[in-house]
């Protein structure tokens, strides 16, 4: 099946990971596909524009966090944690937990 090209393990650069992470949609994008597995882009854009959502995906897949499948004209995404755990132990483990960590703060307070 064809998948839109993603950088080798050993290509994959801190600062462009987090730099890809530092934009809000990008994070929100990550932790629904953290929540789900695999997801098409139409399940994860909601009401934001195509084509800002392009680039967000393509900023991902460039920086190495995320794998895209094609079928048909179907897009399925994923991300690349078992990668991203061997280039940068715990990298994302941390950045995942603070998000949970953060709305469930933001939860209880409210």
């Amino acid at each position: 099946m064809p998948c839109h090209d993603s950088p080798d393990l050993e290509k994959l650069d801190l600062i462009t990971v987090l730099r890809a992470l530092a934009d809000p949609i990008r994070l929100d994008i990550v932790q629904r596909l953290y929540g789900l597995g695999e997801a098409n882009c139409a399940a994860l854009i909601g009401s934001r524009p195509k084509s800002s959502m392009s680039h967000h995906f393509q900023v991902l897949r460039e920086s190495g966090i995320l794998h895209t499948r094609i079928e048909g004209v179907q897009h399925h995404n994923s991300l690349r944690l078992q990668e991203l755990e061997a280039r940068f132990p715990g990298l994302m483990a941390s950045i995942l937990g603070n998000i949970e960590a953060g709305q469930l703060r933001r939860q209880t307070s409210s």
